[in-house]
């Protein structure tokens, strides 16, 4: 089947299309979640436990292109919010994002619930909760075959799938760790029916995320912030992101991230003011890719109220 759907014109879009690893059950699965090289900087992405951590009402905008150059690559945009409530007990959040690959887009709408536990030596636990929907559309008819008409691309997906997810964080002022399951809910995107069975097309897979981090002090205006992330989907190889910044005057850092693929990163950050913030990453394709890219590009903002004097910490590495 993928000789069928692999035109010249087309070739490196249709080898992106995250619906095509997921054509047969038995085939191993890609990460279909969106990927973020800047998850340090805004955990919530992965993690509804984050939800009221920075204990101020937190605005966040990502954006990431990825793969630059190569026709049909991932585009994914985030725009999140969340504060602390009832004492700082409680966390609340709203996260929205689109991602697009190839011919398909997913549009998701996300509630979060977080409740927080302290404790007397500064460390907090929080349990957190999230529920949504996400709208999965892929415009199957699009794509140009070479032979014969297939079933399989005779009919466009538009799905609305619902979402529920849950996550533990941990954190000190020096430390964090976490974990996450953002979505355990069964999602089909696709199913055939036939007079005597229904075969299984595409599914959504069950995504974990390991994290975590610590801040050193190398002087006393330099900090090293390391930190990883690991990723596995059912039926796909185990990922991790590994990571280390080093924070000047906490004002700016500079980092560079590794990832198990063979791909990698570099990474800034900027303190503008006591409450706005900017990132920036620039990703190094793995062998496999560099050839048919310029890299990837991911911006983040972000701009944090303050409702009493001194309530921000400037900066929070967490």
């Amino acid at each position: 089947m993928m000789r069928k759907i692999l035109r010249s014109n087309y070739l490196f879009m249709q080898l992106l299309l995250l619906f095509v690893p997921l054509l047969r059950p038995s085939t191993a699965v890609a990460q279909q979640d969106a990927m973020f090289t800047q998850y340090m900087f805004n955990p919530l992405a992965v993690n509804p436990a984050y939800a009221g951590s920075r204990n101020v009402l937190s605005l966040t905008a990502l954006h990431r292109n990825q793969w630059v150059g190569l026709k049909g690559a991932p585009k994914t945009t985030t725009f999140s919010a969340d504060m602390p409530t009832w004492n700082n007990k409680l966390g609340l959040g709203f996260m929205a994002f689109n991602d697009e690959v190839g011919v398909t887009k997913s549009t998701g709408f996300y509630g979060v619930y977080t409740y927080r536990i302290r404790f007397s030596g500064g460390g907090s636990l929080a349990i957190g909760l999230q529920g949504g929907v996400t709208n999965y559309k892929a415009n199957l008819t699009q794509v140009n075959l070479i032979d014969q008409p297939d079933h399989v691309f005779a009919q466009n997906i538009n799905s609305f799938l619902p979402t529920f997810g849950a996550g533990v964080y941990y954190n000190t002022d020096r430390y964090y760790i976490g974990f996450s399951a953002p979505n355990i809910i069964r999602s089909y995107l696709r199913k055939d029916v036939y007079l005597y069975s229904s075969e299984l097309i595409a599914k959504k897979f069950d995504h974990l995320f390991l994290m975590g981090g610590y801040v050193f002090d190398l002087k006393e205006d330099v900090k090293l912030k390391p930190s990883f992330l690991v990723k596995y989907v059912s039926g796909s190889p185990i990922q991790a992101d590994i990571n280390a910044q080093v924070w000047l005057k906490d004002v700016v850092s500079v980092g560079a991230s590794y990832r198990t693929d063979g791909s990698g990163a570099l990474l800034t950050e900027i303190q503008c003011t006591p409450q706005f913030r900017i990132g920036y990453s620039y990703d190094l394709s793995n062998k496999a890719l560099s050839t048919y890219n310029r890299g990837s590009h991911e911006i983040m903002l972000r701009y944090e109220f303050g409702f009493e004097k001194g309530k921000i910490l400037s900066p929070r590495y967490f």
